[in-house]
């Protein structure tokens, strides 16, 4: 592997921190989807001359259901086991797990308890029209706050997209009180037998532990240790690698170690969806803008269903495995859970783009 051809990742999830209370970049990213959501359905409304009193109503339904649904699909389609031995886990969103395939579920229901009151110019179709635009340009930032969260890693590569994920190793090895610091640089070795690049771990120890001696056996017996049999440190750490470190002073005369070994560059499928989501999103706002009053009911409904989880589909062979309870079915049906619970949405887009072309004819925005 070119050693130009990968970027290490060691990016912190948090923003700061104020006591009890942390900002971190997914929960920042997470809103500012739904505020941004809330300003382009304002000019939707504007534009269309709906009631723009309703965007709030409607922001409403969306961000309730996007967190309900997304919750409830990860807890019933992921791990059912593991939450109905301990329900109360169900409650605590703040350890993760949420699935974008329940978020859709979510807001269909939701939006179909919107349009019941069936709002001039904002029937079923016509509503989620529009508000799949709004979709597809939260789940781009939502997938950014994965990628800063370094999480849903994708499979290993030697493609030039690769990156290694360093902020798991980061955190193993800051928890000992002889580190103060640790962070990463390319190494000037060659790749190793499995083509994985050369990584250097930078260790700056803390001031009161400055004894060589000891620190060397402290390298050599808990650091090592950790970049071997840690399960969290070697997704990232090659295990072929012949670990090789040196130990010396900065010109502060703190004493610091350099160790050689050699990283795992991963696909970022965060990013992938991030940045399909994106183009995504900027696609059907601009179908809606040049069709606008014209637009056949259902026709960016259906394109969003077959893009998003056509793609969601093909990104899946690049993730890693979520759950355990994947492993089984993968190897019997060659395709995980999201894989599974994007086929109904991918063929429900096709027949609802159907059904837009057959009823060219009937504007969105006319009262059914």
């Amino acid at each position: 592997m070119n050693m130009l051809s990968y970027l290490i990742w060691n990016g912190n999830p948090d923003i700061f921190s104020i006591g009890p209370v942390t900002l971190r970049w997914y929960g920042l990213l997470f809103a500012l989807g739904f505020l941004i959501s809330q300003q382009i359905l304002y000019y939707i409304f504007k534009t269309e001359g709906k009631p723009e009193k309703d965007v709030d109503t409607l922001t409403i339904y969306m961000v309730v259901a996007t967190i309900i649904g997304a919750r409830l699909g990860h807890v019933f389609f992921y791990e059912p086991a593991r939450y109905l031995a301990n329900p109360i886990d169900i409650f605590k969103v703040w350890e993760g797990g949420l699935a974008s395939h329940g978020a859709a579920a979510g807001i269909l229901f939701a939006l179909w308890l919107y349009a019941r009151k069936h709002k001039p110019g904002q029937n079923y179709l016509q509503t989620l029209d529009r508000i799949v635009i709004l979709v597809a340009l939260t789940g781009a930032l939502i997938r950014m706050g994965n990628f800063f969260n370094s999480e849903i890693l994708g499979q290993p590569t030697h493609a030039a997209t690769g990156i290694v994920f360093t902020r798991n190793v980061a955190e193993i090895l800051e928890r000992d009180t002889y580190i103060d610091q640790v962070s990463f640089a390319k190494g000037d070795g060659q790749a190793n037998e499995l083509g994985y690049p050369a990584l250097k771990i930078l260790i700056e120890f803390n001031r009161d532990k400055q004894n060589p001696a000891e620190l060397e056996a402290f390298i050599t017996s808990r650091v090592f240790d950790r970049l071997v049999n840690n399960r969290y440190v070697i997704e990232h750490i090659s295990q072929l690698s012949d670990i090789q470190y040196k130990l010396g002073q900065d010109e502060s005369n703190r004493w610091v170690a350099i160790i050689s070994t050699h990283g795992i560059p991963r696909h970022p499928a965060q990013l992938y969806e991030s940045f399909s989501c994106l183009l995504l999103a900027a696609l059907l706002f601009w179908l809606w803008y040049r069709k606008k009053n014209n637009l056949p009911q259902g026709q960016l409904f259906g394109i969003f269903l077959i893009v998003c989880f056509g793609l969601r589909f093909v990104y899946e062979y690049l993730k890693e495995v979520q759950v355990p309870e994947e492993i089984d079915f993968i190897a019997k049906y060659g395709m995980n859970y999201g894989q599974l619970y994007s086929i109904p949405l991918v063929l429900a887009g096709f027949v609802v783009l159907w059904l837009s072309f057959r009823n060219a004819g009937k504007p969105a925005n006319e009262n059914n």
